[in-house]
C-alpha cells in the first residue's frame, strides 16, 4: 500500500467542535470553550465541580454537605462530605434503572480469539453474584480484596463486585513476580485474593496460580483464594483456602442491591513506586477516582453514551480502573483485549478495533514505536473509520511516532488525547481536547478543573523553559494520603513528604514540563529517580533490593536509560562484595532474581558492575549522578551533596 501523506498538525473540523462535550459543557457556564472552562474554574472551583456534576447525572443516595471541604488544609480535602454513592453502582444499576440495561457495556477478545459479551444488566447480574460470593467468603465493608488477574470479563467484574459491597479492591499488575505480588498484598492486609489458573502470552500458557502461591506464602491475611479457569489447566489448589471462582459463582444467589456507601470511603488502594522505599497505596474512594475518570473521558475524550473504548493497558496499573469506571460510569462501552498487540500478526490491534467498532484507542506510546516497526500498510488493512478519538497515556512522545499514528491510524480525522497525571492523581493533570488545533507531542494544558502551571525552583510561574509540573488546589480523585496499614491509619508523614514540602500548599507531581511560546504544553520527563518503563512507573528500589537480596552483592542502583521502543529501559548497576565474583554466571544469577520478584517483563535491560556508587554523606545513593555518569551527561547537575566523587572515576572505569 502507498504511504499517506505525513500529518504535521491535526485541526478539528467546525462538527467536532460544536458536537463536543467540552463546547456543551461550556455553554452551561455561559463560557466560551476550553480556555473559557479553565478560567471558570479558577474564579469558583467548588462551583465548578458542582456544575460538572451535575451535568453527569450520577446517582447519590444521600446529598452532600457542601462540594469542598478544607478544614484540614489541601493536602487533605475532601469532596462532597456527608454524601452516599457506590461507584459500581453509577457504573450499573444507574443505567439498568434508566432503561438502558440492553446497552452493550462490555466487550471481550482474548489472545487465542475467544470473544464475549455483556449488557449493563448482564454485567450488573455478574457483579451481584460475585458480590454474593465475596460476601459469604467474610468479606465485610471496608475489607482489601486482591486482584492477580489478566485483562478478562472476570477482573472487570471483580473491580466492580468489590466496589458493590462497599470492599476495597487492590488491583496488581499480572505480569509481577511473586514477590512484587506479596509486598503488595500483605502491605493492604488483603484478606481474598482473586486470580486465574494461568494466561496466554504470545500463544504459550503461564501459570499464574504458582506466582500467586509462592507470593501468598508470604501473605498470612489472605485466608481465601478464587481461582478462575482462564486456560482450563489442572492447579495445585490448597485445601480450605482456595475455591474454584465458576463453581461459587453457580451456586450464589445475587445480592438483591450494593451498598450505600460514603462518597469518601475508600474503593481502591492503587500502589505507585517511588525512587525510594517501598510502593505506596494510594487511597481512592467512591467519589474520587471514578468521579475524576469520568470528568476526564467526557471532557478531554469526548465519551458519549454509546461509545466503545479500548484502553491498551493491566488492571494492575491505573488506566485499567481508570477504564471501568470511566466508560462504563458514562454509559459507553469497555472493549477489553486480553493478548499482545502484534501476535500472532502485527495488525491484531488493529482487526480488534475494526471487528469491534472501536471509536475510543488509548495505547502508550512505546507500544506505537513497536508496531510502527511492522510497517505503515498493517492499519491500512482495516476499516478503522469508527475510530474517532485516538488517546495516549505514561510517558511522552516523540515526533514521528506521534505523526505516524495520526496518520496511519487516526487517517488525519482523529485526535490524538494527549494524557497525563498518575496514580495518586486519579486520571490527568495536563491534556488536550478534541476542539483546538494539536501539534506533535503536545498538550493543550490543564485539565478543566485542575489548576496546574509550571514553577522554577524558587516556586514562581515559568514560560519558554523547563520546570516543575505543580498543581495549587485540590481536586477530585487525588489520593486521600497513602494508606498506613489498615482502614483508620494513614501515612501523612510519607504523602506530605512525597507531594506537599516543596513549596507551601503546592502538590510538586515530579515531572518536568514546559510551556511554549504558543501556549501548547510538553513533558520533558520525570524530575524525580522514578523510571517509566514502557509507560509503567517503577521505583528503583524494588529491582535495587531484589539484586542485594544476592550475597555477593553490597549494594545496587537502578537508574533509567533511554530506549527507541520503550522510552526507559532499567540498568542495574551493581557493585560486587568481592571483585572475583563478577562476571556472566553472577549477572545470570541476578537477572533470575530480578524475574523472580519483578517479573520477566519488567527485566533489566543490562546488569553492570561498578566498583562503588556516588552517594551523599549520609549514605543516600545519587541515583541522578550515577545515571549521568552512566550516559556520559556533560552536565551532572548539583554535585554537591556527593561525598565520594571517586566513584564516578569508578563507573567510567567499568562502563
Amino acid at each position: 500500500m502507498s504511504a499517506l501523506p505525513t500529518l504535521d498538525r491535526w485541526i478539528p473540523t467546525p462538527e467536532q467542535v460544536a458536537h463536543a462535550n467540552v463546547t456543551a459543557f461550556a455553554r452551561t457556564l455561559g463560557v466560551v470553550g476550553y480556555h473559557g472552562l479553565l478560567a471558570a474554574a479558577e474564579r469558583d472551583l467548588p462551583g465548578f465541580y458542582e456544575r460538572l456534576v451535575e451535568r453527569l447525572r450520577l446517582h447519590w443516595d444521600a446529598p452532600w454537605e457542601r462540594v469542598l471541604d478544607l478544614g484540614r488544609g489541601k493536602p487533605f480535602a475532601t469532596w462532597f462530605p456527608g454524601a452516599q454513592t457506590n461507584a459500581a453502582a453509577n457504573c450499573l444499576d444507574r443505567w439498568v434503572d434508566r432503561g438502558l440495561g440492553a446497552a452493550e457495556a462490555l466487550i471481550w477478545e482474548g489472545e487465542d480469539g475467544a470473544e464475549r459479551r455483556y449488557t449493563f444488566r448482564e454485567l450488573r447480574d455478574a457483579v451481584a453474584r460475585l458480590g454474593s460470593v465475596l460476601r459469604e467468603a467474610g468479606v465485610a465493608r471496608g475489607d482489601r480484596v486482591g486482584i492477580f488477574m489478566p485483562l478478562i470479563p472476570e477482573t472487570a467484574i471483580g473491580l466492580l463486585a468489590i466496589a458493590y459491597i462497599g470492599a476495597i479492591a487492590v488491583p496488581a499488575f499480572s505480569g509481577y513476580g511473586p514477590d512484587a505480588l506479596a509486598t503488595r498484598l500483605a502491605d493492604a492486609g488483603a484478606k481474598v485474593l482473586l486470580t486465574v489458573d494461568g494466561v496466554h502470552r504470545r500463544g504459550k500458557p503461564v501459570v499464574s496460580k504458582h506466582i500467586a502461591d509462592e507470593a501468598l506464602a508470604q501473605v498470612a491475611s489472605v485466608t481465601t483464594v478464587f481461582v478462575y479457569p482462564r486456560l482450563g489447566h489442572d492447579v495445585p489448589m490448597m485445601p480450605g483456602r482456595d475455591r474454584l471462582w465458576d463453581e461459587a459463582v453457580a451456586q450464589a444467589t445475587p445480592l438483591a442491591t450494593y451498598e450505600r456507601t460514603g462518597a469518601n470511603d475508600r474503593v481502591m488502594l492503587l500502589y505507585t513506586s517511588g525512587s525510594t522505599g517501598t510502593p505506596k497505596g494510594a487511597n481512592h474512594v467512591h467519589a474520587g477516582f471514578p468521579l475524576k475518570a469520568m470528568i476526564d473521558q467526557h471532557l478531554l475524550m469526548d465519551v458519549k453514551e454509546g461509545d466503545r473504548m479500548l484502553w491498551f493497558t493491566d488492571m494492575g496499573w491505573m488506566m485499567g480502573p481508570w477504564l471501568v469506571f470511566g466508560s462504563l460510569g458514562l454509559g459507553a462501552t469497555i472493549v477489553l483485549y486480553e493478548g499482545t498487540p502484534d501476535y500472532p500478526h502485527p495488525d491484531r490491534l488493529w482487526s480488534v478495533c475494526a471487528r469491534h467498532g472501536v471509536t475510543h484507542l488509548g495505547i502508550a506510546p512505546t507500544a506505537i514505536r513497536s508496531l510502527m516497526a511492522h510497517g505503515d500498510e498493517w492499519p491500512q488493512r482495516h476499516d478503522l473509520s469508527a475510530l474517532r478519538i485516538l488517546a495516549s497515556s505514561g510517558e511522552p512522545w516523540n515526533t514521528e511516532p506521534w505523526k505516524w499514528f495520526a496518520t496511519y491510524v487516526g487517517r488525519g480525522v482523529a485526535p490524538i488525547i494527549n494524557y497525563s497525571g498518575g496514580t495518586e492523581i486519579g486520571g490527568g493533570i495536563l491534556g488536550c481536547v478534541p476542539t483546538l488545533p494539536l501539534v506533535p507531542n503536545s498538550f493543550h494544558g490543564p485539565v478543566p478543573g485542575m489548576i496546574a502551571d509550571v514553577y522554577d525552583g524558587a516556586g514562581k510561574p515559568l514560560r519558554g523553559a523547563v520546570g516543575e509540573l505543580v498543581v495549587t488546589q485540590p481536586w477530585p480523585g487525588m489520593t486521600q494520603s497513602f494508606w498506613g496499614g489498615d482502614p483508620q491509619t494513614n501515612d501523612d508523614v510519607r504523602y506530605l513528604a512525597t507531594y506537599w514540602e516543596r513549596f507551601p500548599d503546592t502538590w510538586v507531581h515530579g515531572d518536568w514540563c514546559e510551556v511554549d511560546a504558543d501556549g501548547y504544553w510538553f513533558i520533558r520527563g520525570r524530575s524525580d529517580d522514578t523510571i517509566n518503563v514502557a509507560g509503567k512507573r517503577v521505583g528503583p528500589a524494588e529491582f535495587e533490593s531484589a539484586v542485594v537480596s544476592h550475597p555477593k552483592i553490597k549494594e545496587a542502583a537502578a537508574i533509567a536509560v533511554p530506549d527507541a521502543i520503550k522510552g526507559d529501559v532499567v540498568v542495574v548497576l551493581a557493585v560486587a562484595k568481592d571483585r572475583a565474583d563478577e562476571g556472566d554466571p553472577l549477572r545470570a544469577e541476578l537477572f533470575a532474581i530480578v524475574d523472580r520478584v519483578m517479573g520477566k517483563s519488567l527485566r533489566p535491560k543490562a546488569i553492570s558492575f561498578v566498583d562503588d556508587l556516588p552517594k551523599t554523606r549520609n549514605l543516600k545513593v545519587m541515583r541522578r549522578v550515577a545515571r549521568g555518569r552512566y550516559l556520559h551527561l556533560a552536565d551532572l547537575g548539583d554535585l554537591s551533596a556527593l561525598d565520594n566523587p571517586g566513584a564516578l572515576d569508578a563507573i567510567d572505569r567499568r562502563r
